[in-house]
Parts: structure tokens; C-alpha cells; sequence
């Protein structure tokens, strides 16, 4: 989440953040940041997929009145559900609120859990 929101906040392009980021979160574990790296380049990889996805369930919310944060997470947990078929979309909802507490206001917490699980039944309904 922290990469696309550099992305996004630093108006970079995905290489520009890849190649700055981990200069700051050098002591992760290689297979956190491995994971992190592939979360990451499936969020991009179907962004827009992923934003028409969020601007479908997010009733009378457009993508750029959302908090940053919060923008950012749907992404990342929307990615994940596209991109990690095997996670169980509970799983990814779950912690995706779990980062949300941590980073979110409060109150966004419920328009977190809504949207995704709004965008995983749709999901669910096309496999």
C-alpha cells in the first residue's frame, strides 16, 4: 500500500518506486518484500481494472474524493483478490482492514469493509 501511495502522492512511475522504496525499508525480510513487490505489480499491472471496480461499489464516493489511504488500500487488497486467486478474499478483506485500522481514520473502516466485500461478490459471482 505504502508504494502506490508513493506512486500516486509522488506522481512516479512504478520502476521510479521500485527503484527508491526499498532504499527506505531495507531491513525487510526477502520474502515479505518479495511478496510486497508482487502485490504491488498486480495492482498496477490492472489499475484500471481495479479503479472502474471501486468506483462501481463505492456508491456516490468518486475515486479522487477518497482519502489517499484508503484509495490506496482498495487497490492493494482489489490486486490481490485479481492477482492471488488462492488467497481467500475473507483473508485479503481482513487484512486490508487490519492496515486500515492502523492508517485509515476510524469511520473509513466500514467504507473499506463494504467495498470489498461488494467487489468480492462480484468476483465470486465470475468464477
Amino acid at each position: 500500500m505504502q508504494m502506490l501511495f508513493q506512486m500516486e502522492m509522488g506522481k512516479q512511475s512504478a520502476d521510479q518506486v521500485g527503484a527508491t522504496f526499498w532504499r527506505a525499508a531495507s531491513d525487510v525480510e526477502p520474502e515479505v518484500r518479495g511478496f510486497a513487490e508482487d502485490l504491488f505489480r498486480a495492482a498496477c499491472e490492472r489499475s484500471e481494472e481495479i479503479d472502474r471496480l471501486i468506483e462501481k461499489h463505492s456508491q456516490n464516493w468518486r475515486l479522487e474524493r477518497m482519502p489517499a489511504v484508503d484509495r490506496n488500500l482498495l487497490r492493494m487488497a482489489i490486486g490481490e483478490m485479481l492477482g492471488f486467486k488462492s488467497t481467500p478474499f475473507p483473508i485479503v478483506i481482513n487484512e486490508a482492514l487490519e492496515i486500515g485500522r492502523r492508517y485509515s481514520a476510524g469511520e473509513s473502516i466500514n467504507f473499506l469493509n463494504g467495498v470489498l466485500d461488494a467487489v468480492a461478490k462480484t468476483l465470486v459471482a465470475k468464477i
